[in-house]
């Protein structure tokens, strides 16, 4: 098993940005998830009420973070990461933690396109937001990701669904960071520990699904699949699962396509209802 694609979310449930080398931090790949788009309430937004948001592409620039309508010919050019700026409690599913954010026409832009009063924020460095205790494996902290750092899916596993649907999808429906080639379909849901050159990671829980997997993302139209689909063998509990949540055992090194994957310790594989 070895790497296939790398991947970095800067803005949270805005698109993907591919990548040949990540580097790992304390809270996930490198630029992963640090900036997020929240109401006047300070409520993150996401794609599950907002499917117009995949609409919106991103680029590394530099040091600058460029975003860009996909249908139209409007873009917004900000810095990659900032240091200081206006401090702003704000909310993610139960967490509640400290970011920043910087006036700038940015704000306007993001809100004219989606018609809400919307305001974009940084993670800083010092603010810690921590994983469930349930799962964590130390003091784990996580950066604007739902949950977990680091989303781990094998090709396999989307192949064998592919198979199953009668118009396959991409694996950007799930938003991976990782995605490996070999194994076996859905063989992530065993990974307990492996290890990638010299970094240990832990598979610390599976990735229950939501409606976020049926928008297309070319276009924004919600559908049904792959969800309607993946409930007929993938679900338990009344949660579909796809892809395994994972914990980075240190931070500072690097991961490159082409990396091997040696499994160092398994757990059960799932049971489902159906």
């Amino acid at each position: 098993m070895q790497i296939s694609e790398l991947y970095i979310y800067p803005v949270k449930s805005l698109s993907g940005i591919s990548r040949d080398e990540v580097r790992i931090t304390d809270r996930g790949f490198e630029h992963d998830r640090r900036w997020m788009l929240v109401d006047e309430f300070g409520r993150f937004i996401t794609q599950r009420e907002h499917p117009k948001l995949c609409l919106l592409g991103v680029h590394i620039m530099g040091d600058q973070l460029n975003v860009f309508d996909k249908q139209q010919e409007s873009s917004i050019r900000f810095p990659l990461f900032i240091k200081e700026g206006q401090s702003l409690q704000v909310s993610i599913w139960d967490d509640s933690c400290e970011a920043i954010f910087q006036d700038s026409p940015v704000h306007d832009w993001f809100s004219s396109f989606l018609g809400k009063n919307l305001r974009l924020v940084y993670m800083p460095d010092h603010t810690r937001r921590e994983i469930d205790r349930k799962y964590a494996v130390d003091q784990d902290i996580n950066s604007f990701s739902d949950g977990y750092p680091i989303l781990i899916i094998g090709q396999s596993s989307l192949d064998d669904l592919n198979q199953r649907l009668d118009s396959p999808v991409g694996m950007n429906r799930f938003r991976p960071n990782l995605v490996y080639t070999g194994g076996k379909p859905f063989e992530e849901d065993t990974f307990k520990k492996f290890q990638i050159g010299d970094q240990v990671f832990h598979g610390v829980k599976p990735c229950a699904r939501c409606i976020l997997t049926t928008i297309d993302p070319e276009c924004g139209q919600l559908g049904k699949e792959p969800l309607q689909t993946l409930a007929t063998f993938r679900k338990t509990n009344s949660k579909i699962y796809v892809g395994q949540n994972t914990i980075a055992s240190k931070s500072g090194g690097h991961l490159k396509l082409g990396d091997h994957i040696q499994v160092i310790e398994r757990k059960p594989a799932m049971n489902f209802d159906s």
